[in-house]
């Protein structure tokens, strides 16, 4: 039996329209199956642990959506030790990229239904799970402009999540201001000035296809942490086109760490989102959950 957790919403309305396909092909083949339509981040979470109680085989959790409704049910997954498959239908989609999984929402039920998964790291803060990546500073205000935004809902009419993302940056550019930020990992304490974001991943991409860690692996146990700092604007603008394929990764004022625990605290208060969803406080306390997820993966 597999449980399917549906946002209408996701993706324009694109969630409901691969729901309907996916629901054909389930019906064709006599698959079992239960589904459910989320309306918001709790109510999925306490619904889907309703359902999860009951007496039945559970072979997969399937989230027809995007980065943030998988996010929803990561602690309701990992409670119960049921595999998660992701059928893609938001604008960023970076948990299916992380784990090479199709746009094509018939495509991603095949992968589910040849039952191979990969164990995955996850990221725990005090305020909860992330599965992606988690993102303070800069490219966390960047997400939350564009999830505002009139942009991105043009953009995810056309299917172009990455282009919204492009736009925000420019949009955030204009006011954001970068302030000092301490990251200790591993019990090791850096001070970097002027900083503009500080990202803590455990894939390599994340806002839509920015390879902002391009080392980072979900199943190695281990965060992988990108700083940016003591570059002027001109050069932060000229730094994510770089991003777009990980060459950033040679430039000057851009830091990478890697370890099991992280701390950030940016001199200023600073916006964090780790999924795309806001998981704000003040000094970020980070550590990696090695191997607490299962994920239907090629």
């Amino acid at each position: 039996m597999y449980l399917f957790v549906i946002n209408k919403k996701a993706g324009n309305g694109q969630g409901y329209r691969a729901w309907i396909k996916i629901r054909a092909v389930l019906d064709a083949r006599l698959i079992r199956y239960r589904y459910v339509f989320t309306e918001s981040s709790s109510h999925a979470e306490d619904v889907i642990a309703a359902m999860l109680s009951e007496p039945e085989p559970w072979l997969g959790v399937a989230v027809i959506g995007g980065d943030g409704t998988i996010h929803s049910v990561l602690p309701v997954l990992k409670e119960f030790r049921i595999p998660l498959a992701v059928i893609p239908a938001g604008s960023g989609n970076d948990t299916a990229r992380g784990f090479g999984i199709p746009h094509d929402p018939l495509s991603a039920l095949d992968i589910m239904l040849g039952g191979r998964t990969r164990a995955a790291d996850l990221i725990a803060t005090a305020n909860g799970l992330t599965l992606t990546a988690l993102a303070i500073g800069f490219d966390a205000q960047v997400a939350e402009n564009v999830n505002a935004s009139l942009y991105k809902k043009i953009c995810n009419v056309f299917r172009v999540g990455r282009a919204a993302y492009l736009v925000g940056i420019l949009h955030t550019l204009l006011t954001f201001k970068p302030c000092g930020v301490t990251v200790t990992c591993d019990g090791n304490t850096s001070t970097y000035q002027n900083a503009w974001l500080t990202a803590v991943s455990n894939v390599k991409s994340y806002g839509g296809g920015l390879h902002i860690c391009p080392e980072a692996h979900p199943g190695d146990g281990q965060l992988d942490v990108c700083i940016v700092h003591g570059c002027s604007r001109l050069q932060l603008l000229r730094l994510f086109p770089t991003v777009l394929t990980g060459r950033h990764v040679r430039l000057p004022f851009v830091t990478f760490l890697r370890g099991k625990a992280v701390s950030v605290a940016f001199d200023q208060l600073r916006l964090a989102l780790g999924d795309g969803e806001n998981m704000s406080e003040g000094t970020l306390d980070i550590t990696v959950q090695p191997n607490a997820l299962q994920v239907y993966a090629v």
